[in-house]
């Protein structure tokens, strides 16, 4: 009964992962996970009437320089952290 189970679970696991990316996709997020963290960035919108999805424009002044559109700038990132960075040593040890 075990085993049956255990296929059951991993036999479900590309079901949730293409689950969990169509709703990224259409939340707008970017999803990068490694062993340090779980992060979900925002993307911003296709059919935002500001920036038509290129998330900003390019402001002409002494220096130019992209000013970020509403439709994505203003939605924090989410992040969890699953292990510690080690540190970095300051110097080699050699």
């Amino acid at each position: 009964m075990r085993t049956r189970t255990a296929v059951l679970r991993v036999a479900a696991v590309p079901a949730l992962v293409a689950a969990a990316a169509s709703v990224l996709k259409s939340g707008r997020w970017q999803l990068y996970a490694d062993r340090h963290r779980i992060e979900l960035t925002p993307l911003p919108h296709r059919s935002c009437p500001d920036c038509r999805g290129e998330g900003g424009w390019w402001v002409d002044a002494a220096t130019p320089e992209m000013e970020a559109c509403g439709c994505w700038a203003n939605r924090p990132t989410l992040r969890i952290r699953l292990l510690p960075v080690p540190a970095w040593p300051d110097e080699p040890p050699f």
